[in-house]
């Protein structure tokens, strides 16, 4: 690779950091040709875009980007095999997702979560892939926070409709009464 690729790579990175809150640096190594195409066709289906590079060209854009705890990143995540995945806002847990649901698809230890940057918190290290995995989107939480917010409402409309329902039902039976 030439230095102009690599500058271009290098650009095209730190623009993709730059754009995105959501990304995963995941260690996919020792795959065959197969498995690699498997995870990105998972990967291509979920929204999630998937790019293998070097980690000092990754290291240089997560600098010029400013995103990410940079000395975590150089000190764990930057290591060996790197491939990042990049996210959405609405599927920031895909990527997880797929880590998951491939490790149990072949009953492997990989890929491996290196690090995410979710939103301006830094995950490092594979014990958060759950926690990574459980996240919902701003539309989910936002469903569910409206949907709670509806709930107490729904409750007292419910309870005057009832109760209108029988003060009703009392004054026919009190007009019926007068009326015989």
């Amino acid at each position: 690779m030439t230095r102009e690729e690599k500058a271009l790579l290098i650009e095209e990175l730190a623009n993709k950091f730059a754009q995105t809150d959501y990304f995963y640096i995941v260690d996919a190594s020792g795959f065959t040709v197969a498995q690699i195409n498997d995870l990105r066709r998972a990967c291509f289906k979920a929204g999630v875009e998937y790019k293998v590079a070097k980690n000092t060209l990754i290291r240089k854009a997560l600098e010029k980007s400013q995103k990410g705890d940079l000395e975590a990143f150089n000190e764990k995540v930057l290591k060996g095999y790197s491939a990042v995945m990049f996210a959405s806002e609405e599927a920031a847990s895909a990527p997880a997702k797929i880590v998951k649901e491939y490790r149990k698809k072949y009953k492997a230890e990989k890929p491996i979560l290196k690090g995410a940057f979710i939103d301006s918190d830094t995950y490092i290290g594979d014990e958060h892939l759950d926690t990574l995995a459980s996240l919902k989107s701003k539309q989910e939480l936002l469903g569910e926070i409206i949907g709670l917010l509806q709930s107490p409402a729904q409750n007292v409309i419910s309870a005057l409709q009832g109760q209108g329902q029988k003060i009703a039902g009392i004054l026919k039976t009190l007009e019926e009464r007068a009326a015989s």
